[in-house]
């Protein structure tokens, strides 16, 4: 197959757990073209090699697959020899069938990269790249935490305790500290004496939900599963504060992104070691929804229009992107009335997807223009009024500036 050549100096690579592939194609400076081959292992002195390699024939691009994970450590390699490479979607880069081998893949990425018809995917900078790791396991460990405490409220109940039918959260403060005087096997007396007065439950009814039949063996899991929860939200709390004090720079970015809502702290500072702090890399929103696999298909064939299904995409901010609509859903804003009008015509899910869609594409310019979040459906003036007006009349009749009001007067002037 004959392509338009843009670049001159190429090399792909073919990735696997234990080998790495290259292929270089070479233009020299008289017009002869050369390939070069080379096979590496996946160790470290190997992928030295391989930046060492790569790093001589000064190439114009250097392209390879998002194989997984193992595209990982050859790419760092390569950046500590300042070679940025693409890695790009192996959807992209499917080969001819029929030859199917190691080579003639690396060959092939080499082809399509001299000709330029590879688009590199987003690549975060290695301190972001690095607050990965901490961000994506405190997303593990909320996992198992909510594992952890279905599977104690399943214990509960299977020993006759029925607090959470009495109780809106048996993991609050005071639910947590009946719950643990209920494994120990305190009286009854003793154990509503930590019932909070924020209760709505009647003591007796609390009464009622406390009594139960708990073996020993339930007794023995709860103990462990009440430790281990409370073992995993410490974990959390230390995955928190290492995760924000190594975005201790990125602070007004940080604000920007709480002023939307539906985002907190946290979720600010994990979302945006995923998207990092520059939308010029990726464009327009477009691009970057289509990235995070959040926006709808496009499928089209015969003038006909087919499934709408959202691709895959980063399913870390997918996450995410649910959690904060979750959370603007019941918040007085636009994303709230998205909503409503969702739910009616697509149902539940589809409705939550289609505000996560939106508030993605608000987040891209809000960080796009550095500019805090508006609302379209808020009166910010009228707002800013009901505020201050207390204060603005106080100040006035301090100073003098308000005329006290005399018997039969209609009304006070300024």
């Amino acid at each position: 197959m004959e392509l338009q050549t843009l670049y001159k100096r190429v090399i792909g690579l073919d990735v696997h757990q234990s080998q790495i592939t290259a292929c270089a194609l070479i233009e020299e400076a008289d017009g002869t073209q050369r390939i070069e081959q080379r096979q590496f292992g996946a160790f470290k002195r190997h992928r030295q090699e391989l930046a060492a390699w790569a790093a001589a024939l000064k190439p114009d691009e250097v392209v390879m697959e998002s194989t997984g994970i193992y595209w990982k450590s050859p790419y760092a390699a390569l950046e500590m020899v300042g070679i940025q490479a693409k890695v790009v979607n192996a959807r992209h880069v499917k080969n001819v069938p029929g030859r199917k081998t190691d080579v003639a893949d690396a060959h092939w990425l080499a082809m399509l990269a001299r000709a330029g018809l590879l688009r590199a995917s987003f690549v975060p900078p290695t301190a972001l790249r690095e607050l990965r790791l901490i961000a994506r396991q405190r997303q593990k460990l909320v996992g198992q935490l909510a594992s952890e405490k279905n599977r104690l409220h399943k214990i509960l109940s299977d020993g006759g305790i029925r607090l959470s039918v009495v109780v809106s959260d048996v993991f609050g403060q005071s639910a947590r500290a009946m719950v643990k005087a209920i494994i120990v096997g305190k009286a009854p007396h003793e154990i509503l004496d930590l019932a909070g007065r924020r209760f709505k439950a009647s003591r007796e009814e609390l009464f009622d939900a406390v009594q139960g039949d708990l073996s020993r063996s339930h007794r023995f899991v709860l103990d462990e599963l009440m430790r281990h929860i409370d073992e995993i939200e410490a974990r959390i709390a230390r995955f928190d504060a290492r995760l924000l004090s190594e975005l201790a720079n990125e602070q007004p970015k940080l604000k920007l992104l709480q002023t939307m809502p539906g985002i907190d702290l946290i979720g600010a500072a994990m979302l945006l070691v995923e998207i990092g702090t520059d939308m010029s890399l990726f464009n327009s929103a477009d691009r970057l929804a289509s990235w995070v696999g959040i926006c709808p298909g496009n499928n089209e064939s015969a003038g006909k229009r087919k499934t709408g299904k959202a691709g895959k995409g980063n399913n870390y901010i997918r996450r995410l992107l649910c959690e904060f609509a979750h959370a603007a859903s019941r918040t007085k804003c636009v994303f709230k009335l998205k909503f409503q009008a969702m739910k009616l015509r697509r149902g539940y899910k589809r409705a939550i997807v289609a505000v996560a869609h939106k508030m993605l594409r608000t987040i891209y310019y809000i960080l796009r223009r550095e500019q805090p979040y508006r609302d379209s459906s808020a009166d910010y003036e009228a707002m800013s009024v009901q505020r201050n007006a207390p204060r603005w009349f106080k100040a006035l009749n301090k100073f003098g500036y308000i005329k006290p009001v005399q018997d039969g007067a209609p009304g006070c002037g300024v």
